[in-house]
């Protein structure tokens, strides 16, 4: 004879109640025609689960009904035990509660172990207590969740977004959880999981006007990834240059972490390294206060802001200067070494620009070899070479295109060192600057050259009052 009984089904399932009573029953048959069986049920935690009837009889081809029992409320799931079934024939069909326990008390082949059945606890609480154990219970997570209703899996589905767990959002989609909520996605943003954020996107999530800060989450953690899959993927309704609350783009966000890459793809996808926030401070300002020297480095590159002012009149350098000033005391020698690094880059394009402009051939040399960039700008959008072509320093000038000067670099007014020597009437750089590739074709359109001068060097003169009027000379 294989078994006495047979359980209606192998696993028990117990809807878990936080901090609450539960129970769930379950039922046994009675495979003999023709003899009673006693049964006794005991669990692995009996301090825990307990059976409403541990010993009973049940008559021959008939069922009974039993109920397991969590008996004491707790916050955090037991999330399995077991129910040992075992069983004896009983030809009298009747016994005293007594009698039954020790029928069962001592083993012999009378006893059969007839079935061992799981207990398994499920619904959302214990689904959200399993959300961050994901992958490895898994298959306990799906067991939990298939009795949820929609509001309930569309709360465990932000949880899983919040927390990151890719198989947890995949599976509480398909069993119905929605995924259409627009809060979402910032949520998935900022977990930093780029395939649930291509999960939700493939489920319909969508974006709207309040979260315009998923690309200042994706620049804070600097994860071009998830920046490029936004931006081609909800192109329509994301701006690189959409600004948050305190009116930053990503780029400023980027910038304070001190991210070159983030800054460097925003600037390459149309993003404005120019862009001032609701304190008038540019990226530049942002990492400059928090000491960010390789997003400093950075923003000088492609940005023309160094000597933009914020509300209070302040510029990058200023603010880098109070932040020193402000943290001084708890400054370490290498953090203090930085920092000085950062003043300098602040402040070292001046030194390079008042060397070129009056003739201080060594100082141009220290300031490039300190790392100073030969094609920094000023205010003006003047590099060194425009300054020392207008001045008409041709030491300088050689030094400056011996270092890499740009010869064809033109100001925020258009203008080309060529044009700055030309109509200061220096002969001698302009004719340098053209040895060395300068382009002619736009002099035309500077009525103040006179053009018909490279013909006639000795004829090269220009009303130079006019641009000069415009400049500061120091």
């Amino acid at each position: 004879m294989d078994r006495l009984v047979k359980p209606e089904a192998k696993e028990v399932e117990l809807i878990f109640q936080l901090g609450q009573k539960c129970s769930t029953s379950f039922k046994l048959t009675n495979l003999m025609h023709t003899m009673s069986v006693a049964v006794s049920l005991t669990t692995t935690n009996p301090s825990l689960f307990t059976i409403n009837k541990p010993f009973s009889i049940i008559p021959p081809l008939s069922s009974a009904s039993y109920i397991l029992r969590l008996s004491h409320p707790t916050d955090q799931p037991p999330l399995s035990d077991v129910i040992t079934v075992k069983t004896s024939m009983l030809p009298t069909g009747k016994a005293h509660a007594d009698d039954l326990r020790r029928l069962f008390s001592k083993p012999g082949p009378h006893v059969f172990r007839d079935a061992v059945l799981t207990v398994s606890l499920i619904g959302p609480h214990v689904a959200e207590f399993l959300i961050p154990q994901l992958p490895q219970s898994r298959d306990l997570f799906l067991k939990a969740i298939y009795v949820c209703t929609k509001s309930q899996l569309t709360r465990l589905l932000r949880i899983a977004v919040e927390c990151g767990h890719a198989d947890a959002v995949a599976d509480l989609v398909e069993a119905g959880g929605n995924a259409n909520g627009k809060f979402l996605m910032p949520l998935a943003v900022r977990a930093g999981n780029l395939d649930v954020v291509k999960l939700l996107e493939a489920s319909g999530c969508g974006i709207d006007d309040s979260a315009e800060s998923v690309l200042h989450e994706a620049a804070a953690m600097n994860r071009i990834d998830m920046m490029e899959f936004l931006l081609e993927r909800y192109g329509d309704v994301l701006e690189v240059n959409s600004v948050n609350s305190e009116g930053r783009t990503p780029i400023h966000v980027a910038a304070i972490e001190g991210h070159v890459r983030a800054i460097e793809f925003c600037v390459s996808m149309g993003g404005n390294p120019n862009c001032v926030d609701s304190k008038g401070w540019t990226p530049l300002h942002c990492a400059a206060w928090k000491g960010q020297v390789k997003a400093v480095e950075c923003l000088l590159e492609c940005s023309n802001v160094k000597y933009v002012r914020d509300r209070e009149g302040k510029t990058a350098f200023s603010v880098a200067a109070e932040s020193e000033h402000s943290h001084s005391h708890s400054h370490s020698h290498s953090h203090s070494h930085s920092h000085v690094r950062l003043l300098d880059l602040l402040r070292w394009g001046d030194a390079l620009l008042r060397a070129a402009r009056v003739d201080d051939v060594h100082g141009i040399k220290r300031c490039l070899g300190e790392g100073a960039g030969v094609n920094e700008r000023d205010q003006n959008g003047w590099s060194p070479l425009h300054w020392a072509a207008f001045k008409g320093r041709i030491k300088s000038v050689k030094v400056l295109l011996e270092h890499g000067a740009e010869v064809d670099t033109v100001d925020d007014a258009g203008y080309t060192p060529l044009h700055c020597a030309a109509e200061a009437g220096h002969l001698q750089v302009a004719l340098l600057l053209i040895a060395h590739g300068a382009s002619q074709a736009n002099l035309k359109s500077f009525p103040h050259v006179n053009f018909d001068s490279f013909q006639n060097p000795l004829s090269l003169h220009c009303k130079s009052n006019t641009i000069a009027s415009t400049r500061t000379v120091t």
